[in-house]
Protein backbone atom coordinates (compact mmCIF):
# COMPACT_ATOMS: atom_id res chain seq x y z
CA UNK A 1 0.00 0.00 0.00
CA UNK A 2 1.51 3.54 -1.04
CA UNK A 3 1.78 5.59 1.64
CA UNK A 4 1.30 9.84 1.59
CA UNK A 5 5.32 11.25 0.68
CA UNK A 6 6.48 13.20 3.16
CA UNK A 7 8.20 16.16 1.73
CA UNK A 8 10.21 17.93 4.14
CA UNK A 9 11.16 21.38 2.57
CA UNK A 10 12.27 25.08 3.68
CA UNK A 11 8.87 25.84 3.22
CA UNK A 12 7.54 23.56 5.88
CA UNK A 13 9.28 25.67 8.53
CA UNK A 14 6.72 28.73 9.85
CA UNK A 15 8.09 31.80 8.49
CA UNK A 16 9.79 34.14 10.92
CA UNK A 17 6.59 37.27 10.11
CA UNK A 18 4.10 34.37 10.63
CA UNK A 19 5.71 33.24 13.64
CA UNK A 20 6.29 36.64 15.10
CA UNK A 21 2.22 37.87 14.34
CA UNK A 22 1.11 34.37 16.27
CA UNK A 23 3.20 35.61 19.54
CA UNK A 24 1.36 39.04 19.24
CA UNK A 25 -1.84 38.07 18.38
CA UNK A 26 -1.60 35.39 21.27
CA UNK A 27 0.03 37.91 23.44
CA UNK A 28 -2.49 40.51 22.68
CA UNK A 29 -5.46 37.66 24.05
CA UNK A 30 -3.23 37.25 27.00
CA UNK A 31 -3.61 41.29 27.73
CA UNK A 32 -6.87 41.17 27.05
CA UNK A 33 -7.04 38.63 30.02
CA UNK A 34 -4.94 40.24 32.30
CA UNK A 35 -7.30 43.43 31.41
CA UNK A 36 -9.69 41.93 32.53
CA UNK A 37 -8.83 40.65 35.47
CA UNK A 38 -7.78 43.88 36.69
CA UNK A 39 -10.69 45.88 35.70
CA UNK A 40 -12.36 43.14 37.86
CA UNK A 41 -10.44 43.23 40.65
CA UNK A 42 -11.43 47.35 40.30
CA UNK A 43 -14.80 47.20 39.28
CA UNK A 44 -16.24 48.99 42.42
CA UNK A 45 -13.48 51.86 42.38
CA UNK A 46 -14.71 53.99 39.82
CA UNK A 47 -17.26 53.56 36.64
CA UNK A 48 -14.45 53.99 33.99
CA UNK A 49 -13.34 50.39 35.22
CA UNK A 50 -16.65 49.17 33.87
CA UNK A 51 -15.86 50.32 30.66
CA UNK A 52 -12.56 48.50 30.70
CA UNK A 53 -14.31 45.14 32.01
CA UNK A 54 -16.18 45.46 29.45
CA UNK A 55 -13.97 46.10 26.70
CA UNK A 56 -11.35 43.74 27.93
CA UNK A 57 -14.15 40.77 28.67
CA UNK A 58 -15.49 40.97 24.58
CA UNK A 59 -11.96 41.67 23.41
CA UNK A 60 -11.12 37.77 24.98
CA UNK A 61 -14.55 36.55 23.51
CA UNK A 62 -13.74 38.05 19.81
CA UNK A 63 -10.18 36.84 20.55
CA UNK A 64 -10.90 33.56 21.79
CA UNK A 65 -13.69 33.01 18.56
CA UNK A 66 -11.20 33.97 16.12
CA UNK A 67 -8.63 32.28 17.57
CA UNK A 68 -11.15 28.66 17.31
CA UNK A 69 -12.05 29.81 13.68
CA UNK A 70 -8.38 30.15 12.12
CA UNK A 71 -7.00 27.06 14.27
CA UNK A 72 -10.31 24.77 13.01
CA UNK A 73 -9.03 25.59 9.63
CA UNK A 74 -5.81 22.97 10.22
CA UNK A 75 -5.94 21.24 12.79
CA UNK A 76 -8.44 20.25 16.39
CA UNK A 77 -7.80 23.22 18.69
CA UNK A 78 -6.25 21.79 21.92
CA UNK A 79 -6.34 18.52 20.45
CA UNK A 80 -10.28 17.67 20.74
CA UNK A 81 -12.08 16.01 17.66
CA UNK A 82 -14.42 18.98 17.72
CA UNK A 83 -17.21 18.49 14.79
CA UNK A 84 -16.35 20.37 11.68
CA UNK A 85 -12.75 21.24 12.41
CA UNK A 86 -9.42 20.26 11.08
CA UNK A 87 -11.29 21.17 7.71
CA UNK A 88 -7.77 21.43 5.60
CA UNK A 89 -6.64 18.07 6.39
CA UNK A 90 -10.02 16.22 6.19
CA UNK A 91 -10.45 17.88 2.88
CA UNK A 92 -7.17 17.89 1.38
CA UNK A 93 -8.46 15.53 -1.45
CA UNK A 94 -11.07 17.52 -2.34
CA UNK A 95 -9.25 20.57 -2.76
CA UNK A 96 -6.29 19.31 -4.87
CA UNK A 97 -9.41 17.70 -7.36
CA UNK A 98 -10.93 21.19 -6.87
CA UNK A 99 -7.48 23.14 -7.33
CA UNK A 100 -7.30 20.57 -10.44
CA UNK A 101 -10.56 21.92 -11.87
CA UNK A 102 -9.74 25.39 -11.35
CA UNK A 103 -6.88 25.78 -12.98
CA UNK A 104 -8.27 22.80 -15.93
CA UNK A 105 -11.17 25.54 -16.54
CA UNK A 106 -9.64 28.92 -15.86
CA UNK A 107 -5.53 28.53 -17.74
CA UNK A 108 -5.32 25.05 -19.50
CA UNK A 109 -8.37 25.35 -22.29
CA UNK A 110 -7.00 26.33 -25.67
CA UNK A 111 -9.07 29.65 -26.00
CA UNK A 112 -7.90 30.61 -22.70
CA UNK A 113 -4.58 29.99 -23.94
CA UNK A 114 -4.59 31.46 -27.34
CA UNK A 115 -6.39 34.60 -25.68
CA UNK A 116 -3.43 34.83 -22.90
CA UNK A 117 -0.96 34.33 -25.27
CA UNK A 118 -2.14 37.22 -27.83
CA UNK A 119 -0.58 39.15 -25.48
CA UNK A 120 2.56 38.12 -25.16
CA UNK A 121 5.78 38.77 -27.13
CA UNK A 122 7.48 35.47 -27.54
CA UNK A 123 9.65 36.87 -30.69
CA UNK A 124 10.60 40.26 -28.82
CA UNK A 125 11.43 38.73 -25.68
CA UNK A 126 13.34 36.00 -27.22
CA UNK A 127 15.03 38.46 -29.82
CA UNK A 128 16.38 40.61 -26.88
CA UNK A 129 17.55 37.66 -25.12
CA UNK A 130 19.46 36.49 -28.13
CA UNK A 131 20.63 40.22 -28.49
CA UNK A 132 22.40 40.72 -25.77
CA UNK A 133 21.85 37.32 -23.43
CA UNK A 134 23.81 38.57 -20.26
CA UNK A 135 22.69 41.61 -20.85
CA UNK A 136 19.60 41.43 -17.54
CA UNK A 137 20.79 39.92 -14.49
CA UNK A 138 17.71 37.87 -14.58
CA UNK A 139 18.75 36.34 -18.40
CA UNK A 140 22.00 35.57 -16.99
CA UNK A 141 20.23 33.29 -13.92
CA UNK A 142 18.41 32.21 -16.25
CA UNK A 143 20.62 30.64 -18.50
CA UNK A 144 23.26 29.73 -15.63
CA UNK A 145 19.93 27.81 -14.11
CA UNK A 146 19.30 26.09 -17.52
CA UNK A 147 22.77 25.21 -17.87
CA UNK A 148 23.12 24.02 -14.34
CA UNK A 149 20.59 21.74 -15.12
CA UNK A 150 21.39 20.52 -17.98
CA UNK A 151 24.86 19.71 -16.82
CA UNK A 152 22.98 17.66 -14.34
CA UNK A 153 21.28 15.82 -16.69
CA UNK A 154 23.76 15.05 -19.07
CA UNK A 155 25.57 13.37 -16.27
CA UNK A 156 22.69 11.48 -14.54
CA UNK A 157 21.95 9.88 -17.23
CA UNK A 158 23.31 6.07 -17.76
CA UNK A 159 25.69 7.33 -20.83
CA UNK A 160 25.76 3.87 -21.84
CA UNK A 161 22.17 3.09 -22.39
CA UNK A 162 21.90 6.21 -23.74
CA UNK A 163 24.94 6.29 -26.03
CA UNK A 164 22.51 2.78 -27.56
CA UNK A 165 19.61 4.34 -27.88
CA UNK A 166 21.90 7.72 -29.62
CA UNK A 167 23.31 4.42 -32.21
CA UNK A 168 20.03 2.87 -32.47
CA UNK A 169 18.43 5.72 -33.80
CA UNK A 170 21.05 7.06 -36.05
CA UNK A 171 21.20 3.51 -37.45
CA UNK A 172 17.27 2.64 -37.77
CA UNK A 173 17.31 6.47 -40.00
CA UNK A 174 20.12 5.19 -41.96
CA UNK A 175 19.00 1.97 -42.76
CA UNK A 176 15.60 4.02 -43.57
CA UNK A 177 16.82 6.11 -45.82
CA UNK A 178 17.03 5.50 -49.26
CA UNK A 179 20.92 7.41 -50.01
CA UNK A 180 21.06 5.64 -53.96
CA UNK A 181 18.80 8.65 -55.17
CA UNK A 182 20.38 10.56 -52.81
CA UNK A 183 23.84 10.30 -54.36
CA UNK A 184 22.88 9.96 -57.82
CA UNK A 185 21.01 13.21 -57.93
CA UNK A 186 24.14 14.96 -55.77
CA UNK A 187 26.42 13.36 -58.81
CA UNK A 188 24.47 14.90 -61.48
CA UNK A 189 24.29 17.84 -59.82
CA UNK A 190 28.36 18.68 -59.55
CA UNK A 191 28.13 17.01 -63.41
CA UNK A 192 26.37 19.97 -64.69
CA UNK A 193 28.27 22.32 -62.83
CA UNK A 194 31.20 20.81 -63.38
CA UNK A 195 32.38 20.23 -59.41
CA UNK A 196 33.27 16.93 -60.60
CA UNK A 197 36.55 18.09 -62.06
CA UNK A 198 38.69 18.51 -58.95
CA UNK A 199 37.49 15.45 -58.23
CA UNK A 200 39.00 13.87 -61.07
CA UNK A 201 41.75 15.62 -60.72
CA UNK A 202 42.47 13.96 -57.48
CA UNK A 203 41.90 10.62 -58.91
CA UNK A 204 44.52 11.33 -61.88
CA UNK A 205 46.89 12.43 -59.51
CA UNK A 206 46.22 9.43 -56.84
CA UNK A 207 47.18 7.20 -60.02
CA UNK A 208 49.90 8.94 -61.06
CA UNK A 209 51.75 8.52 -57.33
CA UNK A 210 50.00 4.54 -57.02
CA UNK A 211 51.75 4.05 -60.34
CA UNK A 212 54.99 5.33 -59.07
CA UNK A 213 55.13 3.63 -55.58
CA UNK A 214 54.32 0.64 -57.49
CA UNK A 215 56.85 -0.08 -60.29
CA UNK A 216 58.35 -2.81 -59.09
CA UNK A 217 54.65 -4.77 -58.85
CA UNK A 218 54.61 -4.13 -62.51
CA UNK A 219 58.16 -5.35 -63.66
CA UNK A 220 57.95 -8.24 -61.46
CA UNK A 221 54.61 -9.13 -63.02
CA UNK A 222 56.00 -8.98 -66.28
CA UNK A 223 59.13 -11.07 -65.61
CA UNK A 224 56.40 -13.83 -64.26
CA UNK A 225 54.57 -14.08 -67.67
CA UNK A 226 57.47 -13.76 -69.53
CA UNK A 227 59.24 -16.99 -71.31
CA UNK A 228 62.50 -17.88 -70.91
CA UNK A 229 63.77 -16.65 -73.76
CA UNK A 230 62.41 -12.71 -73.13
CA UNK A 231 64.08 -13.41 -69.68
CA UNK A 232 67.28 -14.47 -71.31
CA UNK A 233 67.27 -11.92 -73.77
CA UNK A 234 66.53 -9.35 -71.67
CA UNK A 235 63.61 -8.03 -73.67
CA UNK A 236 61.19 -8.95 -70.50
CA UNK A 237 62.65 -5.29 -68.97
CA UNK A 238 62.54 -3.65 -71.51
CA UNK A 239 58.84 -4.21 -71.97
CA UNK A 240 58.18 -3.30 -68.62
CA UNK A 241 59.39 -0.32 -69.00
CA UNK A 242 57.46 0.39 -72.17
CA UNK A 243 55.11 -0.31 -69.77
CA UNK A 244 55.51 1.82 -67.12
CA UNK A 245 56.56 4.20 -69.40
CA UNK A 246 53.38 4.08 -71.08
CA UNK A 247 51.10 4.43 -68.21
CA UNK A 248 53.12 7.52 -67.14
CA UNK A 249 52.87 9.29 -70.61
CA UNK A 250 49.00 8.49 -70.76
CA UNK A 251 48.52 9.59 -66.94
CA UNK A 252 50.07 13.00 -67.41
CA UNK A 253 48.28 13.61 -70.54
CA UNK A 254 45.09 12.77 -69.01
CA UNK A 255 46.12 15.34 -66.05
CA UNK A 256 47.14 17.61 -68.25
CA UNK A 257 44.26 17.68 -71.41
CA UNK A 258 41.03 18.40 -69.36
CA UNK A 259 39.76 17.01 -73.22
CA UNK A 260 41.48 13.86 -73.45
CA UNK A 261 39.56 11.10 -74.40
CA UNK A 262 39.61 8.80 -70.68
CA UNK A 263 38.53 11.78 -68.89
CA UNK A 264 35.63 12.19 -71.44
CA UNK A 265 35.06 8.25 -71.18
CA UNK A 266 35.41 8.55 -67.02
CA UNK A 267 33.03 11.58 -66.87
CA UNK A 268 30.44 9.26 -69.00
CA UNK A 269 30.85 6.60 -66.84
CA UNK A 270 29.94 9.08 -63.85
CA UNK A 271 27.27 10.55 -65.70
CA UNK A 272 25.70 6.66 -66.14
CA UNK A 273 26.11 5.99 -62.37
CA UNK A 274 24.20 8.72 -61.77
CA UNK A 275 21.48 8.08 -63.87
CA UNK A 276 21.63 4.14 -62.45
CA UNK A 277 21.59 5.67 -58.74
CA UNK A 278 18.63 7.35 -59.33
CA UNK A 279 17.07 5.08 -61.82
CA UNK A 280 18.04 1.65 -61.84
CA UNK A 281 16.44 -1.16 -59.47
CA UNK A 282 20.12 -3.48 -59.37
CA UNK A 283 22.11 -0.38 -58.68
CA UNK A 284 20.01 0.72 -55.68
CA UNK A 285 19.75 -2.69 -54.14
CA UNK A 286 23.82 -3.05 -54.35
CA UNK A 287 23.74 0.39 -52.95
CA UNK A 288 21.22 -0.79 -50.12
CA UNK A 289 22.66 -4.08 -49.51
CA UNK A 290 26.51 -2.19 -49.11
CA UNK A 291 25.17 0.25 -46.59
CA UNK A 292 23.39 -2.43 -44.88
CA UNK A 293 26.70 -4.31 -44.54
CA UNK A 294 28.19 -1.15 -43.75
CA UNK A 295 26.02 -0.51 -40.37
CA UNK A 296 26.44 -4.13 -39.38
CA UNK A 297 30.09 -3.69 -39.08
CA UNK A 298 31.02 -3.89 -35.15
CA UNK A 299 33.88 -0.95 -36.55
CA UNK A 300 31.29 1.30 -37.40
CA UNK A 301 29.06 0.70 -34.06
CA UNK A 302 32.43 1.57 -32.31
CA UNK A 303 33.05 5.19 -34.01
CA UNK A 304 29.43 5.48 -33.51
CA UNK A 305 30.28 5.36 -29.89
CA UNK A 306 33.37 7.57 -30.22
CA UNK A 307 31.12 10.50 -32.09
CA UNK A 308 28.67 10.22 -29.37
CA UNK A 309 31.03 10.38 -26.34
CA UNK A 310 32.71 13.26 -28.42
CA UNK A 311 29.35 15.04 -28.93
CA UNK A 312 28.37 14.56 -25.01
CA UNK A 313 31.99 16.01 -24.09
CA UNK A 314 31.15 18.94 -25.79
CA UNK A 315 27.33 19.66 -24.71
CA UNK A 316 28.87 19.29 -21.39
CA UNK A 317 31.56 21.58 -21.69
CA UNK A 318 28.62 24.27 -23.79
CA UNK A 319 26.42 23.83 -20.64
CA UNK A 320 28.98 24.07 -17.72
CA UNK A 321 30.09 27.49 -19.35
CA UNK A 322 27.25 28.83 -21.05
CA UNK A 323 28.92 31.80 -21.93
CA UNK A 324 31.44 29.98 -24.18
CA UNK A 325 28.63 29.08 -26.04
CA UNK A 326 27.52 33.06 -26.86
CA UNK A 327 31.07 33.41 -28.31
CA UNK A 328 32.59 33.78 -31.56
CA UNK A 329 30.65 33.17 -34.77
CA UNK A 330 27.97 31.44 -32.77
CA UNK A 331 27.03 34.04 -30.86
CA UNK A 332 27.25 36.67 -33.64
CA UNK A 333 24.44 34.57 -35.14
CA UNK A 334 22.70 34.31 -32.33
CA UNK A 335 22.87 38.26 -31.69
CA UNK A 336 22.45 38.63 -35.59
CA UNK A 337 19.07 36.43 -34.71
CA UNK A 338 17.82 38.14 -32.02
CA UNK A 339 18.50 41.93 -34.09
CA UNK A 340 16.63 40.38 -36.84
CA UNK A 341 13.43 39.15 -34.37
CA UNK A 342 13.56 42.88 -32.94
CA UNK A 343 13.26 44.41 -36.79
CA UNK A 344 11.23 42.05 -38.44
CA UNK A 345 8.13 42.18 -37.99
CA UNK A 346 7.51 39.77 -40.08
CA UNK A 347 9.49 37.18 -38.88
CA UNK A 348 8.24 38.27 -35.04
CA UNK A 349 4.76 37.24 -36.46
CA UNK A 350 5.85 34.22 -37.57
CA UNK A 351 7.82 33.40 -34.10
CA UNK A 352 4.46 34.52 -32.09
CA UNK A 353 2.24 32.36 -34.60
CA UNK A 354 4.03 29.34 -33.62
CA UNK A 355 4.43 29.82 -29.65
CA UNK A 356 0.63 30.54 -29.79
CA UNK A 357 0.02 27.76 -31.61
CA UNK A 358 2.44 25.28 -29.62
CA UNK A 359 0.94 26.67 -26.26
CA UNK A 360 -2.60 26.15 -27.38
CA UNK A 361 -1.40 22.53 -29.02
CA UNK A 362 0.24 21.80 -24.96
CA UNK A 363 -2.94 22.63 -23.52
CA UNK A 364 -5.18 20.50 -25.45
CA UNK A 365 -2.82 17.70 -25.74
CA UNK A 366 -1.83 17.58 -21.91
CA UNK A 367 -3.59 19.96 -20.14
CA UNK A 368 -5.43 16.85 -18.68
CA UNK A 369 -2.40 15.39 -17.52
CA UNK A 370 -0.93 18.16 -16.45
CA UNK A 371 -4.27 18.99 -14.03
CA UNK A 372 -3.87 15.37 -13.06
CA UNK A 373 -0.25 15.82 -11.62
CA UNK A 374 -1.68 18.46 -9.53
CA UNK A 375 -4.21 16.35 -8.02
CA UNK A 376 -2.34 13.35 -7.48
CA UNK A 377 0.86 15.73 -5.96
CA UNK A 378 -1.34 17.18 -3.38
CA UNK A 379 -3.02 13.68 -3.24
CA UNK A 380 0.73 11.97 -2.63
CA UNK A 381 0.76 14.78 0.17
CA UNK A 382 0.46 13.45 3.95
CA UNK A 383 -1.50 15.86 6.07
CA UNK A 384 1.41 17.70 7.72
CA UNK A 385 2.74 18.80 5.08
CA UNK A 386 -0.58 20.05 3.38
CA UNK A 387 -1.30 21.83 6.22
CA UNK A 388 1.99 23.51 7.10
CA UNK A 389 2.04 24.50 3.66
CA UNK A 390 -0.91 25.94 3.54
CA UNK A 391 -0.52 27.75 6.98
CA UNK A 392 2.31 29.23 6.33
CA UNK A 393 1.16 30.78 2.89
CA UNK A 394 -1.78 32.47 4.46
CA UNK A 395 -1.20 32.05 7.90
CA UNK A 396 0.04 36.02 8.58
CA UNK A 397 -3.41 37.26 7.25
CA UNK A 398 -4.92 34.78 9.42
CA UNK A 399 -3.27 35.65 12.75
CA UNK A 400 -4.14 39.63 11.72
CA UNK A 401 -7.95 37.96 11.65
CA UNK A 402 -7.11 37.28 15.46
CA UNK A 403 -5.71 40.65 16.54
CA UNK A 404 -8.78 41.95 14.55
CA UNK A 405 -11.36 40.06 16.14
CA UNK A 406 -9.71 40.86 19.71
CA UNK A 407 -9.53 44.85 19.08
CA UNK A 408 -13.21 44.62 17.24
CA UNK A 409 -14.34 42.28 19.67
CA UNK A 410 -13.57 44.62 22.47
CA UNK A 411 -14.95 47.86 20.68
CA UNK A 412 -17.83 46.31 20.52
CA UNK A 413 -18.24 45.12 24.16
CA UNK A 414 -17.46 48.69 24.94
CA UNK A 415 -20.53 50.60 22.95
CA UNK A 416 -22.57 47.78 24.33
CA UNK A 417 -21.49 48.86 27.84
CA UNK A 418 -21.76 52.38 26.72
CA UNK A 419 -25.66 51.75 25.67
CA UNK A 420 -26.52 49.86 28.98
CA UNK A 421 -25.11 52.73 31.50
CA UNK A 422 -26.96 55.44 29.48
CA UNK A 423 -30.44 53.29 29.63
Amino acid sequence: MNRPQRVSTPGDAPPLQLQRMRRIATGLLVAMAALFLLARAHAGDSTGWGYVQAFAEAAMVGGLADWFAVTALFRHPLGLPIPHTAIIPRNKDRIGDTLAVFLRTNFLIPRVVARRMQRIDVAAALGRWLADPGGAASAGRLRHGASRMAADLLESLDQERLGGMVRGALSGQLRQLDVAPMLGRALDAAIVDGRHVPLMDGIIRWAARVLEANEHLIRAMVQERSGTILRWTGLDETLANKIIDGLDRMVMEMAADPHHPLRAKAEEGLAKLAHDLQHDPDTQARVMAFKAEMLDNPALGDWWQGVWERMRGGMLRLARDPDMMMRGRFGEAMAALGNTLQGDPMLARTVNRFARRAAVGAAADYGDAIVRLVSDTIRGWDVATITLRLENAVGRDLQYIRINGTLVGGSVGLVLHAIEAAL
